[in-house]
């Protein structure tokens, strides 16, 4: 409470003794502590405002990092027409980054976000097709492997068993 703190500490094996004492040096006074309690009200906004801004720029860089990397590692896998969209919104965003205009930012940011979540929408289109595709292949193995066990199944004999304990 009154800004002190006193630690010891004892070595039982050999008996020595180490202390600490940590004071306080001087406090503020309510003056100054109601001046800086005025200064964070008055500066609550613009510091807010300067916060959104960061963020921002922080969200629209790595939109732009992780949609590239998307890009790169679909390859071919992407339409030439949907690849050249979304390298020109990258491209657009990164331009309003260095303007730092947070308007442009942000509607820049909302393009990009648009463009690749087409992105992947056709990405999981064609996963979902794959899938369908191969299901269906295995619903069609799994039908010519029912028809063998049928015949394995006939030699099956129930048994019952008790466990024995020691």
């Amino acid at each position: 409470a009154n800004g002190i703190v006193h630690v010891s500490a004892k070595d039982l094996g050999t008996g020595k003794e180490q202390a600490i004492k940590i004071e306080s040096s001087g406090g503020l006074s309510d003056e100054e502590v109601e001046k800086m309690v005025n200064d964070a009200e008055q500066y609550a906004e613009e510091d807010k405002e300067k916060r959104e801004g960061v963020e921002v720029k922080n969200q629209a860089e790595t939109l732009i990092y992780s949609t590239e990397k998307s890009v790169s590692e679909l390859g071919e896998k992407l339409p030439e027409e949907d690849k050249t969209k979304i390298e020109a919104c990258c491209e657009q965003l990164k331009k309003s980054l260095e303007t730092e205009d947070l308007d442009a930012i942000k509607s820049d940011l909302e393009a990009l976000t648009q463009a690749s979540h087409k992105m992947a929408e056709l990405l999981y289109s064609q996963q979902a097709e794959q899938q369908t595709a191969t299901a269906e292949q295995g619903n069609e193995d799994s039908q010519d492997g029912d028809e063998k066990s049928d015949k394995d199944d006939e030699d099956i004999v129930d048994a019952d068993f008790e466990e024995v304990k020691k």
